[in-house]
């Protein structure tokens, strides 16, 4: 070979080489794996990447937010794919460090592409958003609270109803972040004024997380809201749900029941949803036409028919169960009953032969009925056609590696109404690295049941008051909310300042 053939060669390889570094410039490995796409070339402002023939074209948009560049694509088959991302990148040896990643369907149509891969390309960035969201699951939240502010960026997690708070997002980074949450869940990063709605995907090896994102403006910025519905912490296990004995039997023989109205009443956030798909997991077969209608839809079950409301189209829970009643139904689930058109109807189809499950909101029981009398319910429909009403809240349990015994004070004692004081002991805990420093770990549910009976029949039709159905309640070996949930402070499952909440 000449000294010229041997030159050339050596600057082609050089060439070759500089090409190379640009291209992995261009598409960093751990994208260029996670989505399966080795860059070939790039030119007049175009990458060119070699993709499975199966590609997803979904993830199109992430690819160009990855690159900042327009996108060609060629198709290989996968061991072709592998084989390339190996020779480019070198053999792969290690996992990622996170075991999410995000599936990412941005609608480049809105995105100014340069601009957002200056944003949000950084590495500190997406390690950032990635560790926020991570560390959401990892504590089981239920809510994720990205809060701005003059100085800084609040992060707070719901953990077992409560907000507790994390390390704050640099506030230098605090647009950039907000802006790639923004992008993940398709909504437009240029709108700042208005709120906006959508939803994450969080792909795991072991499990899928669904996140719906709310965003709205604020004096110092967009705060942001992810709610994490992890369905693998969904225990849909009716036994589990932590009814006394003597609430789960008469739970049970209502359910197996062909018609009537089940009514789980509660504030916000006690759980009634949870209730209401456990019941339907219980009482679900082949030989049921079970079907849902839902705002939102918080978890895909099997086997169930689900419709979510839009009222924008006036598709109502008051339309959307006139429309059930014409799909041949067994078990009809309301998310709630907000209004007399629905409840009405709700009545009529137990009446003819439908078991219906809904949510009101009362404090008790017992209030569910004054509650449908108020919005315009006849005492006779009432007393025909409801079966159970099941009031609950949500109760956290102490961390069992930190809690510790300490004797209650009398002035706890009294406040409890607890008539026999002898030997009590209570339980409580400051807090450890297991429970994020808490003291709580998990929740569990706390009940009263009021069963329709024919002797409640009879004080619906007479209209008596309140107090009647309580006495009833207590005096059916039920008990009421804070009975229950006292049984939980003295067994040590609970402590006081939780008890006092009910």
């Amino acid at each position: 070979m000449t000294k010229m053939a041997s030159w050339l060669l050596w600057l082609t390889m050089r060439l070759i080489k500089v090409i190379d570094e640009e291209l992995k410039r261009l598409l960093p490995e751990k994208t260029a794996r996670e989505l399966s796409a080795v860059p070939l070339k790039y030119e007049n402002g175009t990458v060119t990447l070699m993709v499975p023939s199966d590609f997803n074209g979904n993830y199109a948009d992430s690819l160009m937010l990855a690159t900042g560049k327009w996108i060609k694509f060629v198709y290989a088959d996968q061991s072709e794919i592998k084989s390339r991302l190996n020779e480019m990148y070198g053999e792969k040896t290690s996992h990622s460090s996170s075991s999410f990643r995000y599936r990412v369907h941005a609608k480049s149509n809105n995105v100014d592409i340069s601009s957002l891969r200056r944003q949000l390309d950084a590495a500190p960035v997406v390690k950032l958003v990635d560790e926020i969201i991570t560390s959401g699951i990892h504590w089981n939240a239920s809510d994720i609270h990205i809060e701005p502010y003059d100085k800084y960026v609040r992060v707070r997690y719901r953990i077992d109803g409560k907000l507790t708070e994390s390390n704050p997002i640099p506030y230098e980074q605090r647009q950039a972040a907000i802006s790639r949450i923004k992008v993940m869940a398709e909504l437009d990063v240029a709108e700042r004024r208005r709120p906006q709605d959508g939803r994450i995907r969080v792909e795991g090896e072991d499990r899928v997380v669904d996140m719906r994102v709310s965003v709205i403006p604020t004096d110092f910025g967009e705060k942001v809201v992810i709610r994490i519905l992890d369905k693998s912490q969904l225990k849909l296990d009716i036994d589990s749900l932590g009814m006394t004995t003597n609430q789960l039997k008469p739970f049970k023989d209502i359910l197996s029941k062909p018609n009537g109205i089940i009514l789980v009443t509660g504030p916000t956030g006690s759980g009634k949803t949870t209730t209401l798909y456990t019941a339907l997991n219980h009482i679900k077969s082949t030989e049921s036409n079970i079907i849902t209608i839902e705002d939102p839809i918080e978890y895909n079950l099997d086997g169930i028919n689900q419709s979510q409301i839009k009222p924008e189209i006036n598709y109502t829970f008051a339309n959307a169960l006139r429309t059930f009643l014409r799909q041949d139904p067994d078990i009809i689930m309301v998310g709630e009953i907000r209004d007399h058109e629905t409840a009405e109807i709700a009545v009529r189809a137990s009446l003819t032969g439908h078991l219906v499950l809904s949510t009101l909101h009362t404090n008790d029981a017992a209030s569910a009925i004054t509650r449908l009398m108020n919005i315009g319910i006849e005492p006779y429909l009432i007393a025909s056609s409801l079966s159970m009403v099941i009031a609950q809240r949500l109760v956290r349990l102490l961390c069992p590696d930190c809690k510790a015994e300490y004797n209650p004070d009398e002035s706890e004692l009294d406040r409890l109404k607890l008539t026999d004081k002898s030997g009590l002991k209570f339980y409580s805990s400051n807090g450890c690295d297991k429970c994020m420093g808490t003291g709580y770990k998990n929740r569990i549910g706390v009940y009263e049941i009021l069963n329709v009976d024919d002797e409640i029949s009879s004080m619906i039709l007479d209209n008596v008051k309140l107090s009647e159905y309580r006495k009833v309640i207590s005096h059916s070996n039920h008990d009421l909310l804070k009975d229950n949930a006292i049984k939980l402070l003295i067994s040590g499952q609970t402590s006081f300042n939780e008890v006092i909440t009910i």
